[in-house]
């Protein structure tokens, strides 16, 4: 983020102010936030993310387990939504046997 940093330094001060701003106890805890982070980075296919909310996750008093279980609910999400995001499919197999 540095050369934001250098380029735009009040974009990279709000951007650090929205973190500060979420990532506060609240409804949810940092703890559960922390989890839902890990579960986004994953999905975003954000390596650095993945890496650093599973640290600060672990930091706020996740089990590895628990990041475990996350990271295999955003799998679960990412397989079905392959699923589910079109109706092509439906167009594909619809007589099947016919197209065969």
């Amino acid at each position: 983020m540095q050369f934001l940093i250098d380029r735009l330094p009040e974009t990279a001060e709000t951007f650090t102010q929205m973190r500060a701003s979420i990532f506060k106890d609240g409804a949810l805890d940092q703890k559960t936030k922390e989890l839902i982070a890990v579960v986004s980075s994953v999905l975003m296919r954000c390596e650095r993310c993945t890496k650093i909310h599973s640290q600060r996750a672990l930091d706020n008093g996740s089990t590895k387990d628990e990041i475990a279980e996350a990271i295999s609910v955003a799998m679960f999400i990412s397989a079905g939504s392959q699923l589910n995001w079109t109706d092509a499919y439906n167009d594909i197999f619809e007589d099947s046997d016919e197209m065969a």
